[in-house]
Formats: C-alpha cells, structure tokens, sequence
C-alpha cells in the first residue's frame, strides 16, 4: 500500500496512540491484552478493529508464538511494526519520539496482571 494511503491511518487518534504503545513497549512487541490495558478508555472492540486496519495498511504485523512455547494463562499473539510499517513511520518523523514513547509507557501504572503480561516470552 502507498505511503499516501498509509498517511490517512495517523489521522485517527486510537491508531496513532496504539503505535505510541507498540513503540514504547520494552519489546516492542506488546499483546492485545496489554495494547487493551493500557488503554482503558477504548473497548475491546475498538482496539481490536484499529489493530486490524493498522494490520491490513501493512504497518503492524501479528507475531505467534510457537505453539510448543504458550501457556495457557499467557498471550500467544503479539503486535508489532512491520519494515515497512517502521519506514512509513520514520518518513512522518513518528520515530523521532520513539524513546519519548518508551518513557511514558515505563511510568504507566501497571497493575500485576499487566506486568503478567508485559513479563510473557514473546517470538524471537
């Protein structure tokens, strides 16, 4: 998809701010537990559609853990940039607050079912 195209999916506040997560995650790889958590004010059905049109512009990508590696009281899926979705963001100068994203989402409260979360082993 065109960077035009993508351009359109940084004008919607949830979807910038789901990217702020992303990035600021210590793995940059957070679940959708932890992006839902974060987030208290956006149902779980409003982050879920978000993810997905950010997953369907080629800017975020799912990553499974292998199946011998999950728990069943952990995440498996996890949600990360893509090259390309991390060369769009550098080309609109996002990643220029990547380290900004990363201070704001280490002082967030976390209660211990999101450091749980935070704490699961993600893909390699």
């Amino acid at each position: 998809m065109s960077d035009r195209n993508r351009s359109t999916i940084l004008s919607r506040k949830t979807r910038f701010i789901l990217l702020q997560n992303i990035l600021g995650h210590p793995q940059q790889l957070p679940s959708f537990n932890e992006l839902a958590m974060v987030n208290p004010s956006k149902s779980e059905s409003t982050v879920h559609t978000h993810l997905k049109v950010l997953r369907d512009h080629g800017v975020v990508k799912a990553v499974q853990l292998p199946k011998g590696e999950r728990r069943r009281d952990l995440p498996h899926t996890f949600y990360g940039l893509t090259g390309a979705g991390r060369v769009f963001l550098d080309r609109h100068n996002v990643l220029r607050a990547e380290e900004t994203f990363q201070t704001i989402y280490e002082h967030i409260e976390k209660p211990d079912e999101l450091l749980k979360y935070e704490n699961a082993p993600r893909p390699e």
